[in-house]
C-alpha cells in the first residue's frame, strides 16, 4: 500500500509496460503525484492518493521487497521504509484489519509480536468478514497460457544479453518448463469448464453444493497446487538472483526495473492459482468447512473458495498469543446478545473473555422519536413500491436535512424518479461522487434550505452527519440481505445439515445489526435531534420485529395501529 519513489519517477519519464490507456493516466497524474512526495503534501500511501489511480498504475509504482530494497541508498528514503522506521520507534500504531490480518499470517513481519501488543481492534463485528475475505482464495480458470509463454521468452532474451553466463538464464528455461506443464494439467479443466455451460445461472455464477468438486476438478488440484508452489520458488529464486547482480554492480537498477516487473506480474498470477488450489485440495468430509463456487466474467471464468468460519485461524494467530485484545462497535452485540459475535470470532468458550455493554451518553428518549406508520402493505407485497412512492412524501422535511435509506438500488430509483416527477429536489447516491453529494448535502443545509438524501446501504454505516445535517431519517424497509451469494448459500446449507434455522441464526441478527447501524445515522453528539421514521410494518406484526425493535437506542415510540 506505498509507492516506491524510484519506480515512481521511473514511470514518470517512461511508462513502457503499461497499457496505451494506462499510460494517458499515468502521463496526465503521476508527475504531480511525484511532486506531491517531494513536497511532502502526500506521504506515499495508496490511502492518502489526491486522485484514483488505476490498479494498473498503482502497481507499476508501489513498492515491494524486489522493486524496493531497503538497503539500496536510491530506495532508503522511500515511503515505506520511511513508514516502517516509524513503526519500529511508535509505541501507539494504528492499522486497519487487513493490515493487521496480513502481517499476522507473515509471521510479524512489520507489526511487533502478538505477546507484546494490546490490540484495540475498532468495528470489531467487521473483522470475520475481513478474516474470510483474506483467507479465501480465487483465479481465473481459463486463462491461455500463451502471452505468459511470449513474455517468458522475452525475459530469458533479455537476461541473456545482460547476463550471458549467469545461471538465471536456465532458472527461466526452468520457469518456462514448469508453466506449461501447469497448464497441461489445467487444461482437462477447462475443457470440463467448456463443455457444461449449462452450470451457470442468469447471475453466472456455479456453487458446487457441500463444497464437493467435480471428480476431474478434484484429482487435479494436488498437481496443480504443487507446480504453482514450485512457480513461486522458481521466480523467487530469479528475484534473488537478480538482486545480487543489483548489489554487485553487474546489472543497473535502470535494466532491472522492466525484469521485475514481468517477474511480479507472474508472481501474482501464480500466487492467486496456488491460493485457490490449494483450498480446494482440503477435504470437505465429513464437515464442509468452505464456500465453493464458479463466477463466469467478461475475462473469463473464475473459480472461488472462502472459509465458512475463520474462527480457528483468528485464534491460532491472534487471540491466542496477544497479551492482550479489546474488541470494540457499537454494534458488536446483536439483539442484545454478544453470543453471535462470540461465535463468529471462535470465542463462544475461551475462558479469557468478557463482555461489557455500556450505555450511551445520549438522552434518547428526550432527543428523538421512532415512528412506525400504518401501511396497507409490507415491503415483501409486489404493491410496496407503489405505497412507498405514494406515502414517502409525508414523510419528508423540505426545510431540514433529511436521508431516506433504501435496500436496493433498483427501488432507489425508481422512487426518485417518481418524487421528481412530482418537483422534488433530490440528491441520489450514484449519481455523483459520495463525498460531492455530502458537500452539496451541507451546502444546501448551511444556507439555510433543506436537502434530502436518497442512499443505500452503504450510507447507514460511517456516514457522519451531525446536527442540522439530519433531523429526519426515514428507513423504507428492514436491510435483510438477499441470501443469493454463493457464500450465503453455503452457510445456510451448512447451519440446516446442522439442524439449525439459517434465518433465524444468520439472516435476523446480521439484519438487526444492520439496523442499528442506519438508527445510529440521527444522534452523532449529545445536542443533536431527531425522527426516525422505519416504513417496514414487519418490525411490529412478526415475531422476530419485537426482538429487534428491543435492540434499537430508546427513542420515544409512536406505532401507528
Amino acid at each position: 500500500r506505498y509507492a516506491c519513489a524510484q519506480r515512481l519517477q521511473q514511470q514518470v519519464v517512461q511508462p513502457d509496460l503499461l497499457s496505451s490507456f494506462d499510460k494517458v493516466q499515468a502521463a496526465a497524474e503521476l508527475p504531480a503525484l511525484a511532486q506531491a512526495w517531494r513536497e511532502r503534501r502526500w506521504l506515499g500511501d495508496k490511502d492518502t492518493l489526491p486522485q484514483a489511480l488505476s490498479e494498473s498504475v498503482w502497481q507499476s509504482i508501489q513498492a515491494d521487497p524486489y522493486h524496493c530494497p531497503k538497503g539500496q541508498s536510491a530506495h532508503a528514503g522511500c515511503p515505506f521504509h520511511l513508514a516502517r522506521a516509524e513503526v519500529d520507534t511508535s509505541h501507539v500504531l494504528v492499522v486497519n484489519h487487513a493490515l493487521l490480518l496480513a502481517d499476522l499470517a507473515s509471521g510479524n513481519s512489520i507489526l511487533p509480536e502478538p505477546s507484546e501488543c494490546i490490540y484495540v481492534i475498532d468495528e470489531a463485528h467487521h473483522l470475520p468478514d475481513v478474516g474470510r475475505d483474506f483467507f479465501a482464495g480465487s483465479a481465473l480458470l481459463n486463462f491461455d497460457l500463451k502471452p505468459w509463454q511470449e513474455r517468458l521468452q522475452k525475459l530469458h532474451q533479455q537476461l541473456q544479453k545482460l547476463l550471458p553466463q549467469h545461471s538465471a538464464i536456465r532458472d527461466t528455461l526452468k520457469l518456462q518448463d514448469l508453466t506449461a506443464d501447469f497448464y497441461a494439467q489445467l487444461k482437462p479443466i477447462q475443457s470440463l469448464l467448456g463443455k457444461n455451460p449449462q452450470w451457470f445461472d442468469k447471475a453466472n455464477t456455479w456453487r458446487f453444493v457441500d463444497a464437493q468438486l467435480p471428480e476431474l476438478i478434484s484429482r487435479q488440484a494436488e498437481p496443480l497446487t504443487e507446480l504453482s508452489s514450485k512457480i513461486l520458488q522458481s521466480i523467487e529464486k530469479l528475484f534473488q538472483a537478480l538482486l545480487e547482480q543489483l548489489n554487485d554492480g553487474k546489472i543497473r537498477s535502470a535494466s532491472l526495473t522492466p525484469l521485475q516487473q514481468e517477474l511480479s506480474a507472474l508472481e501474482t498470477k501464480f500466487s492467486a492459482q496456488n491460493q485457490l488450489w490449494q483450498a480446494w485440495t482440503v477435504p470437505q468430509q465429513p464437515h464442509v468447512s468452505q464456500a465453493r463456487w464458479l463466477d463466469q466474467q467478461e475475462s473469463g471464468i473464475i473459480g472461488h473458495a472462502c472459509p465458512l468460519s475463520v474462527n480457528f485461524q483468528l485464534d491460532d494467530l491472534l487471540f491466542s498469543k496477544a497479551y492482550a485484545a479489546l474488541l470494540c462497535s457499537a454494534t458488536l452485540s446483536s439483539l442484545n446478545s454478544f453470543e453471535g459475535i462470540k461465535r463468529e470470532l471462535g470465542l463462544y468458550d475461551h475462558p479469557g473473555v468478557r463482555t461489557l455493554q455500556v450505555a450511551s451518553p445520549f438522552a434518547y428518549a428526550e432527543r428523538g422519536l421512532i415512528h412506525i406508520p400504518k401501511l396497507a402493505f409490507e415491503p415483501t407485497a409486489e404493491q410496496f413500491t407503489a405505497e412507498l412512492i405514494q406515502v414517502l412524501p409525508n414523510y419528508l422535511d423540505k426545510s431540514a436535512g433529511n436521508l431516506v435509506l433504501f435496500a436496493s438500488y433498483w427501488q432507489m430509483e425508481e422512487v426518485a424518479a417518481a418524487l421528481r416527477k412530482q418537483g422534488w429536489s433530490l440528491l441520489v447516491q450514484g449519481e455523483a461522487g459520495r463525498q460531492s453529494l455530502l458537500d452539496l448535502h451541507q451546502m444546501r443545509i448551511d444556507g439555510g434550505e433543506g436537502s434530502i438524501l436518497f442512499g443505500t446501504q452503504s450510507f447507514s454505516e460511517g456516514l457522519d452527519l451531525p446536527g442540522a445535517l439530519l433531523t429526519n431519517l426515514i428507513i423504507t424497509k428492514l436491510p435483510f440481505a438477499v441470501p443469493t451469494s454463493p457464500f450465503e448459500e453455503a452457510m445456510a446449507e451448512a447451519i440446516t445439515k446442522r439442524g439449525g434455522n439459517p434465518f433465524l441464526l444468520l439472516t435476523v441478527p446480521a439484519t438487526a445489526r444492520k439496523l442499528v447501524q442506519a438508527c445510529g445515522r440521527l444522534l452523532r453528539k449529545e445536542q443533536d435531534f431527531g425522527r426516525i421514521v422505519i416504513l417496514d410494518r414487519r418490525l411490529v406484526t412478526k415475531s422476530y420485529g419485537n426482538a429487534m425493535l428491543a435492540a434499537l437506542p430508546p427513542f420515544q415510540r409512536q406505532i401507528d395501529g
